[in-house]
Parts: C-alpha cells; sequence; structure tokens
C-alpha cells in the first residue's frame, strides 16, 4: 500500500492537505485571538514547503525534469520572499 502511494504520489497529495488544513488552521488562530503568525509571514513559507513538495511529486511521477525545476526554483523564491520578511521584522 505504501509502495502505491509512493509511486502515484499520493502521499504528496495527502501531505500537501495536510499543509493546506495547517495553514487554515494557523490563519483561524491569527483571526480569533489576534496572536500568532501573520499571514504576510506564513504564507512565503508555506509556499515554499508546498513547491518542494510538488518537485518531489512531480519527480516520484516521472514527469518531465522541468516540472521539478519550475516547482524548485519557485520554492527557492518563496524562500527568499520568506528570508527577506523575517529579516525585516527583526530589524
Amino acid at each position: 500500500m505504501l509502495q502505491s502511494l509512493f509511486q502515484s504520489g499520493a502521499i504528496i497529495d495527502l501531505i500537501l492537505l495536510l499543509m493546506a488544513v495547517e495553514a487554515v488552521a494557523l490563519l483561524a488562530w491569527r483571526y480569533v485571538t489576534g496572536t500568532g503568525v501573520a499571514p504576510r509571514n506564513l504564507l512565503p513559507f508555506l509556499a515554499a514547503g508546498i513547491c518542494l513538495m510538488l518537485a518531489v511529486k512531480f519527480a516520484l511521477t516521472g514527469q518531465d525534469w522541468t516540472h521539478v525545476a519550475l516547482a524548485l526554483g519557485s520554492a527557492f523564491m518563496f524562500h527568499l520572499t520568506d528570508i527577506t520578511c523575517r529579516w525585516r521584522s527583526s530589524q
């Protein structure tokens, strides 16, 4: 069963679903309590992770290398955005 989850890339779909639930929960917490991670800091972090997961899915399912490269490049750009946001908020 696990082998088929990995070969089909469905394991990544499950991880992405958990990441979406995490994002909704964190944003809801912020909305209800006024505390927690600000969306402008949370979203680039999650977007980088999503792009990395997509790169893994593309690689697992035998997609063209350009799909993997595009997902990795996007992850890098979101990572730089995340670092920039963190750097600015620490000053």
